[in-house]
């Protein structure tokens, strides 16, 4: 990192948005809070083009669900035409929530947003605008897709980098689904995920509750998922999954991440079980994985003793040459790491409950 470069992570809460910035990665200061009692779920920053641009998704128990961006980081705030994101009439469907936004690798004015009820939308205007994805809407599945515990979303977007046609996103609940012809048709891709919750049949082609995946960067056809009991890869693009669990303390957890620049590298934040969801032993933990799932670590140097937990998108990289890995917590506390997890610093506390980290690293 050069003397001059800075960090800053978005830190999105229950109750607002937190930028922590610094250019050491060890001291951090905080500013905020944006969006004061909105619960920020969804955040982007978007460095393909320059100023970059923090693109927002929060939701107010007063005014409903709404995007805004900045391109001076946090200085002024540019809110989106009617939230940005409205359903057609013809669906008789509002929105609830956006929890992802995602910059596409092929077009550096393409957006994509995955939303509460499940719908999947693209926007060509970098985020201030967009259009539903009829092909997944009108999938014959939808009626039978069901809500998990925080509601029915689409809380995983995943383009290929290699392919512009090729797509994956993961909802809860109703599993991983892709795309090979940009969106216009949609398959499930389910085979060898367990859903021990369904009553009739436990391996079925759709209604997994997926919690998290993520793309290796070695390869653009391995993936990882966490699931609700269950982790797993995936090496033919998202179609079939092996389990990797053996090793790991517990097979539950909200998230995963995968090293953006090593592949086979892969992080999760293990929770003792879906009825007692607190870390194993109460230590807060991180994973590792540095052979595409073969085995695992317990990393824990820094984290605490503690009865809190991780959500899904409460954690992620930055974009150095030697990326820092963030976790954010329930109780509002976020750590970094910049020896891929071998260690863990304080970078904020006191905060409200932690429900999307991203980060980035500006020269």
């Amino acid at each position: 990192m050069s003397p001059m470069s800075e960090t800053i992570v978005g830190i999105g809460t229950r109750k607002g948005l937190w930028l922590a910035r610094s250019t050491d990665r060890q001291e951090w200061s905080l500013g905020g809070p944006h969006f004061l009692m909105s619960e920020v779920l969804s955040l982007l920053f978007d460095t393909r083009t320059d100023p970059t641009r923090l693109l927002v998704g929060f939701r107010s128990s007063h005014w409903g669900p709404s995007l805004q961006h900045t391109d001076d980081l946090g200085a002024t705030w540019v809110e989106h035409p009617e939230g940005s994101i409205q359903f057609p009439a013809d669906t008789d469907t509002a929105l609830k929530a956006t929890w992802q936004l995602v910059a596409d690798p092929h077009d550096a004015d393409v957006v994509w947003a995955g939303t509460e009820p499940q719908g999947l939308w693209r926007s060509a205007d970098r985020g201030e605008t967009f259009e539903l994805n009829r092909g997944l809407w009108e999938h014959p599945h939808r009626p039978e897709w069901g809500e998990g515990f925080g509601g029915g979303a689409i809380h995983t977007v995943l383009p290929s980098p290699a392919d512009p046609g090729s797509m994956l996103v993961a909802m809860s609940t109703g599993g991983v689904y892709n795309t090979t012809d940009g969106g216009q048709s949609w398959s499930p891709g389910n085979t060898g995920i367990h859903a021990y919750f369904m009553p009739h049949d436990e391996w079925p082609e759709f209604g997994q509750c997926v919690h998290k995946v993520a793309r290796d960067s070695s390869t653009s056809t391995r993936l990882y998922a966490q699931n609700h009991k269950g982790v797993y890869r995936s090496d033919d693009n998202g179609v079939t999954w092996t389990s990797i669990e053996a090793g790991l303390p517990t097979n539950f957890g909200m998230t995963a991440v995968a090293h953006p620049r090593r592949g086979d590298t892969v992080w999760l934040v293990p929770i003792a079980s879906d009825g007692e969801r607190v870390p194993p032993d109460a230590q807060l933990q991180v994973a590792r994985s540095d052979d595409a799932g073969g085995t695992w670590r317990a990393l824990t140097t820094g984290l605490p003793h503690s009865w809190t937990n991780v959500l899904r998108d409460a954690a992620g990289t930055d974009t150095h040459d030697e990326p820092g890995l963030y976790v954010g917590t329930r109780n509002g506390e976020v750590y970094a790491s910049t020896d891929d997890g071998e260690s863990f610093s304080l970078v904020a506390s006191q905060l409200p409950d932690v429900l999307v980290v991203r980060a980035v690293t500006l020269p």
